[in-house]
């Protein structure tokens, strides 16, 4: 079998990790390819991910760069589409719901490749987000799903899609985040900063709802600053997040902004806090597998299992909504959560178990 392995940004990278740690057991069986399309090229975002987790070096870059939605997604699908014509692949697997994964679906549906989809079936019903519009266009051309719940499985169902395409595997990103848990590493800002286990905040923000109107988001940070009684709250700043900032000139003597961390480095933060605010559905998951309180500033979620499971809990974007979260927290009520079926390391094995059947 000839598998092409499709990565484009930072959440990608930790669900093909250990997918491709699988396959290596198995290359007389499945040559598989790993193309990167460069839709996140900065290093902090995306070179720092390979090296900390031991991707080998992609095949195939192709480079597409910054730009609008359609410009990433057209220039995706011709370099991909290009790639093909050149060497056919039998399969394509992307993971995730970034511009990458429907971009590369599309392509290699119109020429005949199966398309795999790790982490299908999961819904915000939020279809504001071009997140969302990924997963609905990539789950409508689908030929094999990979779940990560069961709320997953029944939204492919309601769909319509067969019983027989739809494999409840588990999370291939619990599968990197156990792997390299006892390989975190203390970031520089720890010393820096002078922080002590359990006794900080983690902030990260990111999504327009939040981000792009200032006046919303000096709301919702000088909410958050309140709410944090004087802890420390690190907010590794993204790089979309970073550009709002500098008009707000928010200054706490308690918020400290840092640059893009490593995988390794910002996981070590999150697993030694005292509790995580976000905006991101991806740590939201990490979080329920490290048991640390977690509240989310969207009014949706397509992780629903880290809210009725977990350690999550759903707070929205009305900065109004976080004082009484932020209270909860302090006065050690938050739920204890636990983790949810087949999050437990070995979903890459089942995935390539299945692969080897096809």
């Amino acid at each position: 079998m000839k598998l092409d392995i499709i990565a484009g940004a930072r959440p990608n990278f930790m669900k093909i990790a250990p997918i491709i740690e699988e396959l290596e057991k198995h290359t007389d069986k499945i040559k598989y390819r790993l193309i990167h399309t460069g839709q996140h090229y900065d290093k902090k975002m995306s070179g720092s991910f390979f090296e900390q987790l031991g991707i080998p070096q992609p095949n195939v870059n192709l480079e597409v760069g910054s730009g609008t939605q359609a410009e990433q997604t057209a220039r995706i699908m011709e370099r991909y589409e290009a790639l093909l014509l050149k060497e056919i692949a039998d399969w394509v697997l992307v993971v995730g719901d970034v511009t990458s994964t429907m971009a590369c679906s599309i392509a290699a549906k119109k020429l005949g490749v199966g398309v795999i989809h790790v982490e299908g079936g999961i819904r915000s019903n939020d279809i504001t987000m071009p997140e969302e519009i990924n997963r609905m266009v990539t789950d409508s051309i689908t030929d094999i799903f990979y779940t990560t719940s069961e709320v997953a499985n029944e939204n492919l169902r309601l769909l319509g899609h067969k019983e027989n395409k739809i494999k409840y595997v588990g999370n291939t990103m619990i599968d990197t985040l156990l792997k390299n848990m006892p390989k975190f590493i203390k970031p520089n800002d720890w010393d820096r900063i002078g922080l002590k286990e359990k006794q900080y905040f983690v902030m990260t923000l990111h999504r327009p709802a939040n981000v792009d109107e200032d006046g919303n988001l000096k709301m919702l940070i000088d909410e958050i600053v309140k709410g944090a009684k004087g802890m420390p709250i690190v907010f590794p700043v993204h790089p979309r997040t970073a550009k709002n900032l500098k008009s707000i000139g928010i200054d706490a003597p308690n918020l400290f902004m840092i640059e893009p961390l490593g995988y390794l480095e910002f996981n070590y933060l999150v697993k030694n806090a005292f509790a995580v605010v976000t905006d991101s559905g991806g740590i939201t998951e990490e979080t329920t597998v490290m048991k640390i309180p977690c509240i989310t500033l969207r009014d949706n979620t397509e992780r629903p299992e880290t809210i009725t499971i977990g350690t999550n809990e759903l707070v929205g974007t009305n900065p109004k909504n976080i004082a009484p979260f932020m209270a909860k927290l302090h006065s050690g009520d938050w739920k204890p959560g636990s983790i949810p079926k087949l999050w437990d390391g070995k979903t890459s094995e089942r995935i390539v178990a299945d692969l080897l059947n096809l």
